[in-house]
């Protein structure tokens, strides 16, 4: 009798706290903020991972919001284990100049005499060539894609397919 009078004054709490949990104290949704959701960083990671598997290439595939901080990520089998740490710099590369360039529109500015120069030193150390692009829905920065495991132009390639995958809700 006891456990049930405990269990019963308890349940207005735990329903409280789950309903919090949800929103994590926010009061409002990832969309409502405009950051990527679990489902749309899976469905990107997907649609990328496809794409490498199209043109023979494993890659590792990471999603990241806003911040920078890590969603979702994909070592494909036989991608190189180092990409992991690299594909996850493109990302946050992207995130950390909230979606205004891309990771390979860096690489010009931090040449020796640009702008940037010695920028990829900088947060940790940024990734300043191609695979990590932005990705943006309805006009909002929702976060980052990074991807590393074969060429440059492959992980353009791959990252690209991943944001589309997105954009367009397929």
């Amino acid at each position: 009798m006891r456990f049930v009078i405990s269990s019963l004054f308890l349940l207005p709490i735990v329903c409280w706290a789950q309903n919090q949990i949800t929103n994590n104290f926010l009061g409002s949704t990832p969309g409502q903020r405009h950051i990527i959701n679990q489902i749309q960083a899976q469905r990107a990671i997907s649609v990328a991972a496809s794409k490498a598997a199209s043109i023979s290439v494993a890659e590792n595939i990471a999603i990241v919001d806003p911040s920078g901080s890590l969603v979702a990520f994909l070592k494909m089998d036989n991608a190189f284990p180092a990409s992991f740490d690299i594909a996850t710099k493109k990302a946050k590369t992207v995130a950390g100049f909230n979606g205004a360039f891309t990771s390979a529109a860096l690489y010009n500015s931090s040449q020796p005499g640009g702008p940037f120069y010695g920028i990829e030193e900088t947060n940790g150390g940024l990734v300043v060539f191609g695979g990590g692009l932005p990705i943006f829905v309805d006009g909002f920065f929702i976060g980052a894609i990074g991807v590393s495991g074969g060429s440059s132009d492959q992980d353009v390639t791959v990252a690209t397919a991943g944001v589309n995958a997105i954009s367009s809700g397929v």
